[in-house]
């Protein structure tokens, strides 16, 4: 035969037995068990009453909890969204910068290609960031034989001709690999062989000299 449960008063305290202090009702519950005792028509005090407001107490004391736990979590989820989408925000920022800072660069070393003419010399458009950056007026490089120079570029090529070969320490005019170095190209855009020897950049330079020689010559007969 199943056997009939206990009445709760029959029973011990079991917070006694598990040494917990007991818990007592505040004035108000107990008001509120004496008005439920008194509709039951019940004498008071009494322990079903007192039960009865004690279990509702602690089931919304257990809702609450329930309610601050799910307040803590959606609180939680909302900051690690929010802190997902600020860091998401910040790795867009700096791969948008590094890819504008890319291009950016790559636009500059295109522009400073295009400035240089891979023969030697400057291009018409090297000449014009020259002048836009520094002020300076370059003009192309004079190619035409001595014979059909005007005074003033025969004074200008054998300027340059003297401040490029004459000078007492050359600079290498081959690199590494024994292609011409930016200096010996420069000899191209004047219309003179490319030098790969220091014999060759002074023959150039010796030539520069004669011109600038002819250039004084005929200022002088002039004035």
């Amino acid at each position: 035969m199943a056997r009939t449960p206990r009445a709760p008063w029959s029973k011990a305290n079991p917070r006694k037995r598990a040494r917990k202090a007991s818990t007592h009702l505040t004035p108000a519950e107990k008001a509120k068990a004496k008005a439920r005792a008194k509709r039951a028509g019940r004498r008071y005090p009494n322990l079903v009453d007192n039960m009865r407001v004690a279990a509702k107490k602690a089931a919304k004391t257990k809702t609450s909890g329930r309610k601050r736990t799910a307040k803590s979590k959606t609180a939680k989820t909302t900051r690690a969204a929010a802190s997902s989408k600020k860091h998401t925000a910040k790795r867009a920022t700096k791969r948008s910068t590094g890819r504008s800072g890319a291009r950016k660069t790559k636009r500059k070393t295109a522009s400073r290609a295009r400035e240089k003419d891979p023969r030697g010399g400057l291009t018409a458009a090297g000449r014009k960031a020259f002048a836009k950056r520094d002020g300076a007026h370059l003009k192309p490089g004079v190619t035409k034989k001595a014979s059909e120079m005007t005074p003033q570029e025969m004074r200008r090529k054998g300027s340059w001709a003297v401040r490029f070969y004459g000078r007492e320490k050359l600079p290498p005019l081959v690199d590494a690999d024994g292609q011409p170095t930016r200096l010996a190209l420069s000899a191209h855009a004047w219309g003179e062989p490319v030098p790969r020897t220091v014999a060759a950049a002074r023959r150039i330079a010796a030539k520069g000299e004669r011109l600038l020689a002819r250039y004084h010559r005929l200022k002088d007969k002039r004035a």
